[in-house]
């Protein structure tokens, strides 16, 4: 199958191949002649995979192709994401696929001044790429209006819920004119999903090209054990040991990404990190330098682990496991992507079991760990199984105690230090443990 015989344009099969697109991924060779056929359409394929342009291709066909030129203040088609960093990606896809349509594209988000955004979109764009908040935002202040809105895409719709935008999503269900596409772009479909489908889409498609919740096979995944205060320390080492040149890792705090970085920065490695409270234009500059190998460890906490899309990505390095287990298949979802392999080692303390055996029972694979010489923890890591139960070994019998007074036991019996207790093999004595009073001592 090639991607003329998906029944595309020929401006549009000019951009693919420009950008090195031979053959549709699953997700494409499904979703783009549904999108064609003006369905509603809700599909789940693993991150990486090529949902973007599964959606945005056919979208520009579409726009190229029927509907009116695009009014002043307006937008033609709507792509809703959860994420700053996965706006500008999107965004970015979408304008090198349009590279020879006549289609305007802009991207809206917030951490920005809003007045630039109100001023480009005075002419109307074609594909408006949006975050929740801000669109919400320019369409009260009367900056942007949707009643001439043809498709709205969800993309990423199940982060949009974990990170809080139910309310949002239904302010914005109430903006939209009735009778439109929609498309519901998800890495996993959760019942909450699926009662959002049921309220946005009419009658939809779906389609699931892969295993629910499974993290692609391209990426080779282990756990080494440590203990919660040696992490800093095994992870330079590993780094060192490894020769890792460029390294995306996950913390699960904004204080946790600032300490790593400082501790790595004061170690002379070059290292940089993004979290929600550092402003946009700080956040993007860090993701470029990065991309660009200028910088050689980039920590991020989950908000960027979905909107990262950088090219040939080797290693992805877990230093806390997320609390939320379907996060860890986006984490690792940022190597191995397009067919290419990579790894992803995550750093597991004993405090984190549980959320260890989450991710095991989601994946539905045990994974393997490995023990670094020198870090074995001092606490140990209990044995965990795609089950999702934490395996507890017996505990050892605990060893008789001596007495104080140079004598020790035998068979249960009180044997003094020169003399040696009978063989007795076939009787298993019956052992009498001594009471002391171990209440407090009366003053004299």
């Amino acid at each position: 199958m090639t991607f003329a015989t998906l029944g595309l344009i020929e401006p549009l099969l000019r951009a693919l191949e420009t950008l090195g697109y031979q053959t549709p991924t699953p997700v494409q060779a499904q979703a783009i002649p549904a999108v064609l056929a003006g369905r509603d359409l809700m599909a789940a394929a693993q991150t990486g995979t090529g949902k973007t342009a599964g959606f945005a291709v056919p979208l520009l066909q579409l726009l190229t192709m029927e509907g009116p030129k695009v009014a002043a203040n307006s937008a033609r088609a709507l792509i809703l994401c959860p994420t700053r960093e996965l706006a500008e990606q999107v965004h970015a896809s979408v304008a090198e696929y349009a590279q020879h349509l006549p289609l305007t594209t802009y991207a809206v988000y917030g951490g920005v001044s809003i007045n630039p955004q109100m001023m480009k979109l005075r002419k109307g764009v074609d594909i408006l790429v949006a975050t929740p908040g801000r669109l919400i935002d320019l369409f009260r202040q009367n900056a942007l209006k949707l009643n001439q809105l043809q498709t709205l895409v969800l993309d990423e719709a199940d982060r949009m819920l974990d990170l809080g935008f139910s309310e949002e999503l239904a302010n914005i269900y109430r903006m939209l004119p009735k009778k439109r596409q929609t498309l519901l772009f998800s890495a996993t479909f959760s019942d909450e999903i699926r009662v959002l489908a049921g309220q946005m889409l009419n009658d939809p498609l779906s389609i699931e090209v892969s295993p629910r919740n499974v993290a692609a096979n391209t990426v080779k995944q282990w756990v080494v054990p440590v203990d919660k205060k040696r992490k800093p320390e095994l992870f330079v080492h590993l780094m060192r040991k490894g020769r890792w040149k460029q390294v995306l890792v996950f913390a699960k705090t904004r204080n946790g990404v600032d300490a790593l970085v400082d501790k790595l920065q004061g170690l002379g490695i070059n290292a940089d990190g993004i979290h929600g409270d550092k402003p946009q234009a700080t956040r993007q500059r860090a993701l470029d330098r990065f991309k660009s190998s200028e910088v050689q460890i980039l920590v991020a906490t989950d908000v960027a682990a979905r909107g990262l899309d950088i090219e040939d990505l080797p290693l992805v390095v877990n230093f806390d496991l997320p609390i939320v287990a379907e996060d860890y298949i986006h984490r690792i979802g940022r190597t191995g992507r397009a067919g290419n392999t990579g790894e992803a080692i995550s750093l597991v303390c004993a405090d984190e079991v549980n959320m260890l055996s989450a991710i095991e029972m989601l994946t539905r694979q045990t994974l393997t760990r490995k023990m670094e010489p020198d870090f074995e923890p001092e606490h140990r890591v209990p044995d965990t199984d795609a089950s999702g139960q934490v395996v507890k070994k017996p505990k050892k019998p605990k060893k008789p105690k001596t007495s104080g007074g140079g004598g020790k036991r035998n068979l249960g019996k009180w044997v003094d230090s020169g003399e040696v207790a009978p063989a007795e093999p076939s009787i298993k004595p019956v052992r009498k443990v001594p009471v002391f009073n171990t209440g407090p001592r009366k003053k004299k």
